[in-house]
């Protein structure tokens, strides 16, 4: 019971972190309860993330409503919302297909992959930096870039970005967020970009790797549910704290704490 309860308690807090909510799962799995495969580890952590999908479906519960309607009525949808539509779609897509790839390539990889994500993680981090950097030389414009003008390109290249997520140690939200605002996208919209690509990817997931085995076990169960309050919980502070502070120091924060992370 108790295991179940720190799992969920760790995904809620790590998923809108630039900290790999996965590898924190695998890490604590390890060293602390008896570990296991890391395939299997990795499904567990996969399916504690239904939790937190479901906390940012109700935090962004009014997007989700727009998403949907224009899934039924595309015709009539405006444009941002046929853009968030197409750029959701193209890159849960290409994510799911990625990540399947890696999820089978990781039994026996466990020495590689560490090296290739603290490598990844440095090159993020750092990346997170200077555009902290450019953050705060810039002067108070308008957003470069919103959903209106989302292109196919970003719809790929973020597909690609969160797919590399799949692989423990690689912070979703971390990369996801950092390359958004790489490719010029309003601050606010990064982060709401970022986590609304969580929902349909955990979803899609879960239905693929562990609907077969799924098991409503009290400890699942548990960890399922306090998830989901700590992930509701830590995303309104992260998105009221972005909202109160020069995004630069918030960008800035990130940079450090991916950099930090590598270097672990």
């Amino acid at each position: 019971m108790l295991e179940g309860i720190i799992f969920g308690i760790a995904q809620g807090v790590a998923e809108w972190l630039p900290v790999s909510s996965e590898g924190v799962i695998v890490l604590i799995k390890t060293n602390f309860f008896g570990g296991g495969g890391l395939e299997s580890i990795v499904k567990f952590a996969l399916f504690l993330h239904l939790g937190t999908a479901l906390a940012a479906t109700i935090y962004f519960r009014k997007d989700v409503a727009e998403i949907l309607k224009t899934l039924f009525h595309y015709k009539r949808a405006t444009l941002e919302n046929k853009n968030i539509f197409n750029f959701l779609f193209i890159s849960t897509l290409i994510s799911g297909i990625l990540g399947l790839i890696l999820i089978k390539l990781l039994s026996g990889a466990d020495d590689a992959l560490g090296q290739s994500s603290k490598i990844i993680n440095f090159t993020v981090g750092g990346l997170l930096l200077i555009t902290a950097y450019l953050q705060f030389k810039k002067k108070k414009i308008s957003s470069i870039r919103t959903p209106e003008n989302i292109k196919t390109s970003d719809s790929v290249i973020m597909g690609i970005v969160q797919g590399f997520a799949a692989l423990p140690g690689l912070s979703r939200s971390g990369l996801t967020v950092a390359s958004l605002l790489l490719l010029k996208f309003d601050e606010e919209q990064a982060l709401r970009l970022s986590f609304l690509m969580s929902i349909p990817i955990v979803l899609a997931g879960n239905v693929l790797l562990n609907i077969k085995d799924f098991n409503p076990s009290p400890e699942n169960l548990l960890g399922f549910l306090f998830s989901f309050i700590f992930g509701l919980a830590t995303i309104h502070i992260l998105l009221k704290v972005a909202k109160k502070i020069n995004f630069a120091y918030f960008v800035l924060i990130f940079g450090l704490f991916m950099v930090a992370i590598a270097l672990l």
